[in-house]
């Protein structure tokens, strides 16, 4: 009886602690495992296994984004493992952005895999828009693009590129700016290549046709469908402006030129001017010897005095008419 009352009790312990075990593997499920998430992917047709959710949950990863994203890519027809996403996930991609691209381009007839997909979103482009802008063509503004014709008149031009992406040069390929950049130096060379601006005023057109001819969309994540010219202004008409400027160049070049031949003339004139009065000074040193001469003359006998008072009647009469004639007298008379 003893024996039999040990066993039962024996028993009854081993029930309890296997219920314990039980109990505590619930909890711990309960715990670790999601089995909202679990069970929503099950029914969705998508099943992932509990392991790989409670790895997703110790490696700290948006399990809830990841079985999201993996449900609608199997209800849009999509092929891809859980795996994929939770890789592009830890990589910093954004994994419900290349699940929409997907779906958009496996409607729309484009061959887009589940590689390049993720390569263009961690390359950091927007994937989903990438493959919008492949169905729907979008236009890039390209404004204020000013240049000069070949007669001188400045004009500005705004342009409407029409482009869709190249998916296949999304990665690597060349963005808006270079686009951006590529058709104002084609819209630049056009302007400069016309005579007149009137030519580009009566054929707007022709300017986008010279630049799809141009292939500007290599090397870059665009193909340019069209080349579309919005508006055209007419500046300033820079030709006159610099004839002007070349004018006004060559009037002070004229004028310093005048200005160095006048003032060589009044240094010339300067110069004259000093050597009359050296001329005079000599003029009156000599006729200063004049009065010591006929002084030495009349000394020595040679000179009377009647010639003397002959000599002054004769230096007064010229005096006289020379005062009627109106010519100066400048020491033209001899002192004794």
């Amino acid at each position: 009886m003893f024996s039999l009352f040990c066993a039962i009790d024996g028993g009854i312990i081993a029930l309890i602690v296997l219920s314990c075990i039980l109990a505590a593997a619930l909890v711990v499920m309960f715990i670790l495992v999601p089995i909202k998430t679990w069970f929503v992917a099950l029914v969705s047709g998508a099943h992932v296994s509990m392991a790989r959710l409670v790895g997703m949950k110790l490696r700290k990863v948006d399990y809830r984004q990841i079985i999201n994203s993996y449900i609608m890519a199997r209800k849009g027809g999509i092929v891809i493992d859980v795996v994929d996403l939770e890789t592009h996930y830890m990589a910093g991609g954004k994994v419900e952005n290349i699940i929409k691209a997907l779906i958009a381009a496996h409607s729309a007839g484009i061959d887009l895999t589940v590689e390049l997909a993720k390569a263009i979103d961690l390359a950091g482009s927007d994937v989903v828009e990438a493959i919008e802008t492949c169905v729907n063509p979008k236009i890039i503004e390209v404004k204020n693009i000013a240049a000069i014709a070949q007669d001188g008149i400045e004009v500005i031009i705004n342009v409407n590129v029409t482009v869709k992406t190249d998916i296949r040069e999304l990665v690597g390929g060349a963005g808006e700016d270079t686009i951006i950049a590529r058709v104002g130096k084609g819209v630049v060379s056009c302007i400069g290549a016309a005579e007149s601006y009137n030519e580009l005023l009566e054929n707007p057109s022709a300017i986008g046709d010279v630049i799809m001819r141009k292939g500007l969309d290599d090397g870059t994540a665009f193909d340019i469908i069209s080349v579309d010219v919005a508006d055209i202004d007419i500046g300033k008409n820079l030709g006159a402006k610099l004839e002007m400027d070349e004018a006004e160049k060559d009037r002070q070049i004229a004028n310093a030129i005048a200005e160095k031949t006048r003032a060589a003339m009044v240094a010339e004139e300067q110069r004259y001017k000093a050597k009359t009065q050296e001329m005079k000074a000599a003029v009156l040193a000599a006729e200063a010897e004049i009065p010591k001469a006929i002084a030495s003359a009349i000394a020595a006998g040679k000179f009377g005095v009647l010639d003397y008072y002959k000599l002054k009647n004769l230096q007064a009469d010229t005096a006289m008419r020379s005062s009627i004639a109106g010519i100066e007298q400048d020491g033209a008379d001899g002192e004794v």
